[in-house]
């Protein structure tokens, strides 16, 4: 069994070897801007250095908008790089490159379309013949377990078959390599180990006609479970911050002590404080308006700062023990630790979460006493709080549109990232009772202004 600290190493962007002849896919020094609401750039991938070789699966394990799923689609040919270079097989990436297929989160089957005509499609796009395409077809959707489904619709179809029919359409072209953006996700939790354990299986036994796949996954155990490396992503821009080469055997045994400690590794790679470029708050990245809030419920907050108040965690837990305990994927546990984080309600820091001495007063507050607390510290620590207060007090009519928030929060972040910051401010806004919001007319406003 190989040492599970020799195979988790830590590696610089600056300093990844990729010369590899055989490579498929390399990408070098790749960066990606998108235009915010204020006309500047906002950096989405910063130098991203990648190779894929024949005979690997690699993960892309990241958090939401690290920008995993642009490196993905800069692969397919879908969006080209701002600078650096992406080539296939030594070719520049100019369009969809051959021998490339996608599987897609959201099945993206066409309804119209029985099993059978759906998988055919991509044949057909190559110019393959009727016969030849139906014989492919069909040993295609035999292999991934849908045989006697050929003439069934989509809308007959479970989500787990639907999703096995987006795999054999990708299958039938037998592409080089399989790009999957996390296929698995729009899955219940059953139906997913179900479609991975048999893509492990296939691929183990050499039955898929592919050389290599790359997937983009935030379940952490998932990239553990299947993949030869691991390219873990930092956000804010998206970079590699590390890669790990994962020796287990397989069929890999989620029990297993060597399987945890990959794991618990992984979560401590994702929650280590790096050095700021910029200031910050307490490793939270972004300061002032400019920070991003991702949605989550006030109510779950508290249920979670309960929790960890409770036995038998008494203030600190291990996030991938409380992850399982709870059902959470990585990306939604994370969000939740940085969320009481920001408000210094607990610390998160090397894979575990611990309740400050505030979190643990309001895991112990009444109703009342917990929404001024949280006023308290949402004025404190969230600057775009503090700002909506602040022009609410300050107006005769303690009245104020959305839109003098949204855009002044465009000017730091794209608009789909400023839109779910101001329905987080929102929704920890009148549960703290700071202000009204209506949604209709979208203003805001004080409901008992002194």
């Amino acid at each position: 069994m190989p040492s599970v600290n020799a195979a988790c190493v830590s590696v610089d962007e600056e300093t990844i070897v990729l010369d590899q002849p055989s490579a498929l896919i390399d990408i070098r020094g790749v960066c990606r801007s998108f235009p915010k609401g204020s006309g500047e750039q906002l950096l989405v991938l910063d130098k991203v250095d990648l190779s894929i070789r024949s005979g690997e699966i690699v993960g892309l394990l990241g958090r939401s908008g690290s920008g995993k799923s642009t490196l993905l689609r800069i692969i397919a040919g879908l969006v080209t790089p701002s600078s650096g270079s992406a080539t296939c097989r030594g070719e520049t990436i100019i369009g969809p490159p051959n021998g490339v297929a996608m599987v897609f989160q959201s099945f993206a089957l066409f309804p119209w379309l029985t099993v059978l005509q759906n998988v055919e499609l991509g044949l057909e796009a190559l110019g393959i013949d009727a016969t030849e395409r139906r014989k492919r077809a069909l040993a295609a959707i035999d292999l991934i377990g849908l045989d006697g489904f050929e003439s069934a619709f989509p809308k007959e179809l479970s989500g787990g078959m639907r999703q096995r029919v987006g795999f054999a359409r990708a299958l039938v072209v037998h592409p080089d390599l399989l790009l999957m953006d996390e296929p698995f996700s729009a899955l219940d939790v059953l139906t997913a180990e179900t479609l991975r354990t048999d893509l492990i299986d296939l691929w183990i036994e050499g039955r898929l006609p592919i050389k290599s796949v790359l997937m983009v996954t935030h379940n952490i155990e998932e990239a553990v479970l299947m993949c030869d490396r691991i390219l873990v992503f930092s956000s804010n821009p998206g970079r590699v911050a590390a890669e790990i080469k994962v020796e287990l055997p397989h069929p890999r045994n989620r029990l297993d002590p060597y399987f945890r400690q990959f794991v618990d590794n992984i979560y401590a790679r994702m929650t280590q404080r790096a050095e700021p470029k910029a200031p910050s708050i307490e490793g939270i990245p972004g300061t002032g308006i400019g920070m991003t809030l991702h949605h989550v419920s006030s109510n779950v907050l508290s249920g979670l700062i309960e929790t960890l108040a409770g036995p038998p965690y008494h203030g600190h837990a291990d996030l991938p023990v409380l992850a399982s305990q709870l059902q959470f994927e990585a990306d939604e546990i994370l969000h939740l630790g940085e969320s009481l984080q920001l408000l210094r309600f607990a610390q998160l820091s090397e894979g575990d979460l611990m309740l400050t001495e505030a979190g643990k007063r309001f895991a112990h507050l009444d109703t009342d006493a917990r929404k001024k607390l949280f006023a308290e510290h949402l004025l404190t620590y969230v600057p775009v709080m503090g700002l909506i207060r602040r022009v609410l007090d300050e107006r005769p009519s303690h009245i104020a549109p959305a839109t003098r928030f949204r855009n002044e929060l465009e000017d730091y972040m794209s608009e789909d990232y400023a839109s779910e910051t101001l329905k987080t401010v929102v929704s920890w806004g009148r549960y703290a009772e700071l202000f009204a919001y209506d949604e209709q007319s979208e203003t805001f406003s004080l409901e008992n202004p002194g």
